[in-house]
């Protein structure tokens, strides 16, 4: 057994992108108090998701530059590695992207979501690459959002280029009316979960998937085995950390290295 254990920020949505700041750092200690390697937070928590109903300042470089200082400041004072939900400017467009920060504070790159909702086009723009990471062993990929629900290559690019895990960070809040689930991809929860487990199934890997806490959420924070088992998930509208320890001898990655395209 290869033990590696990562923490998921299943946090509140920041009520403003300096609040989102000041609970990164803090849940990047706490991540580090409980042994963490790494840390994966939700999509665009810093400066928080631009979505229906949310009043989110414009974007702001400067802002950006700064938040992403000051978080991996505290990633290296903490000596752990932190995959960063946020946004950034490319050639003046806007994407949705995950910072990635090694444990010593330097920055190993970026992961910007390549396939977008179509509620999202009118304010980003997509990225067009893909890149795998790696962390005292752990080779990770990232998935951001509606592409990894909906697009099973995100997933199996990563796997198939020796990733032994793909974090999923995204953001879903309930809609008037909406179901409200109590137990992790229960038949009577939308999709979504159900393909969390589907991707790491298909490509023997394990998935860590993260989301806001929120009332009423129609997904929650969970992590997938290899065999597409859950390993465990954070209380629906919960606000914490998740931790889970994984074995990376049992991510083969066997399934997504056999695949040919037809």
């Amino acid at each position: 057994m290869n033990p590696f254990r990562i923490a998921l920020a299943n946090l509140r949505f920041p009520e403003t992108p300096d609040d989102a700041v000041e609970s990164a750092t803090q849940a990047i200690a706490r991540a580090s108090r409980d042994d963490a390697g790494v840390i994966c937070f939700p999509e665009c928590f810093v400066p928080g998701y631009r979505g229906i109903g949310k009043r989110v300042p414009p974007p702001d470089p400067v802002f950006l530059e700064r938040a992403w200082s000051n978080i991996a400041a505290s990633a290296a004072k903490a000596q752990v590695a932190v995959v960063l939900g946020t946004e950034r400017f490319v050639d003046n467009a806007l994407r949705i992207t995950a910072l990635v920060i090694n444990r010593d504070g330097t920055i190993a790159g970026f992961q910007d979501k390549v396939q977008l909702d179509p509620s999202e086009e009118p304010i980003y723009s997509p990225g067009s690459e893909r890149h795998v990471f790696e962390t005292d062993g752990l080779k990770f990929g990232i998935a951001i959002c509606h592409e990894g629900w909906r697009y099973p290559e995100t997933v199996r690019w990563a796997v198939s280029r020796g990733a032994h895990l793909v974090f999923h960070p995204h953001f879903h809040e309930a809609e008037p009316g909406s179901y409200v689930p109590s137990s992790f991809a229960d038949p009577a929860n939308s999709f979504h979960e159900k393909a969390v487990l589907c991707r790491a199934a298909e490509n023997t890997c394990y998935v860590a998937s993260v989301n806001c806490a929120s009332v009423g959420s129609p997904t929650t924070s969970a992590v997938a085995r290899p065999d597409g088992t859950l390993l465990n998930y954070q209380p629906y509208g919960e606000e914490g950390l998740l931790f889970a320890d994984l074995d990376l001898t049992a991510a083969t990655g066997l399934l997504a290295k056999r695949y040919k395209p037809a």
